[in-house]
């Protein structure tokens, strides 16, 4: 306790000099959902939603209706992860052509739709929220990655590991179409009465990202003794090293905004955090806000053995938000 107390007064120092920061990259959250069922408003008599606890069918209005869409959150870029999805859309169909009951129009959509994206850890911790506003089906607009098929919303902001956010929301291939239900059924037996599966495609341009805190004499990382690794005294395949980072969002306990650290209880990240290597994970030892600070963190983690030796590369990334590559000589 004293070591980790006695590094806060290593984060101040390296506050002075530091280096411009790149300019913030995006980042591909690749979202996979499950249990994905759509409760259609197929009656006006509001004493029957939500009671139903059977399996349903709908009865959908010709046009301008609304519907709700529920589904789980089971993996974000291939790692495990919880939370919820959830859709509020309102129903105008679009058709260069229409058929009876349709919207003429320029354009091809299905309607307006508002969406939050909540991701949990597979813990259950809560990482952050992004918000989208938009247009529901057709075709994704253009620059959207390539593997977003349909939708055209706009992400308008967000919350925790993803305040500020700005960028794009689409969806991907269908693996299992969503399930439509009426209004009436009760979302309490989603998961048992099932539904779909399928992934959405969020293309994220964050407020900020991690980094590791460079000076004018470098990347701010450490031996143990806190000597700097340079050239001079490179590390070694195995050694933990301590890293000074920036950007790498909230802690448990919080702090206002501004505010420092505090000593007692340590703050822990409370998002995904990943150091790599030469693009090989480390094992992490330490993740915390540095006590006295703001916006300083301090992460301890172990040179992967067999790193090769010479000049390689150190990466954070949080919350799935990668920053950019840090130099480090290798013995």
């Amino acid at each position: 306790m004293k070591t980790i107390l006695a590094s806060a007064v290593l984060f101040l120092a390296t506050t002075a000099n530091v280096a411009q920061g790149q300019a913030v990259a995006p980042t591909i959250l690749r979202i996979d959902v499950e249990n994905f069922v759509q409760y259609v408003e197929d009656t006006s008599d509001l004493s029957m939603f939500a009671t139903n606890q059977g399996i349903t069918t709908i009865n959908p209005p010709r046009n301008f209706h609304s519907f709700v869409t529920l589904a789980d959150i089971v993996a974000v870029n291939g790692q495990p992860a919880t939370g919820t999805v959830l859709f509020d859309i309102r129903v105008v169909l679009l058709r260069p052509s229409p058929a009876a009951g349709a919207a003429i129009a320029d354009t091809q959509r299905s309607g307006i739709r508002n969406s939050t994206f909540e991701i949990l850890t597979s813990e259950g911790t809560p990482v952050g929220t992004i918000m989208a506003t938009g247009l529901f089906a057709g075709v994704a607009p253009p620059g959207a990655p390539l593997d977003a098929l349909v939708g055209n919303d706009a992400i308008v902001g967000g919350t925790g590991a993803f305040l500020g956010a700005r960028g794009y929301a689409g969806q991907a291939a269908q693996t299992v179409p969503p399930r439509g239900a009426s209004i009436t059924e009760d979302p309490a037996n989603r998961r048992r009465n099932g539904g779909g599966k399928t992934r959405y495609v969020l293309h994220v341009i964050p407020l900020a990202r991690p980094e590791v805190l460079t000076t004018s004499s470098g990347p701010t990382i450490l031996h143990s003794d806190f000597s700097p690794v340079n050239a001079a005294q490179p590390a070694r395949a195995g050694e933990v090293l301590i890293l000074v980072a920036t950007g790498l969002g909230p802690t448990r306990p919080g702090v206002d905004p501004g505010k420092p650290f505090p000593a007692d209880p340590l703050p822990q990240l409370t998002s995904p955090l990943e150091v790599t290597v030469n693009g090989k994970p480390a094992e992490i030892l330490l993740s915390i806000g540095g006590p006295g600070t703001t916006d300083r963190y301090r992460v301890d983690f172990r040179v992967p053995e067999g790193t090769t030796a010479g000049l390689g590369t150190v990466q954070l990334s949080t919350a799935w938000i990668a920053g950019p590559e840090a130099a480090i000589a290798i013995q």
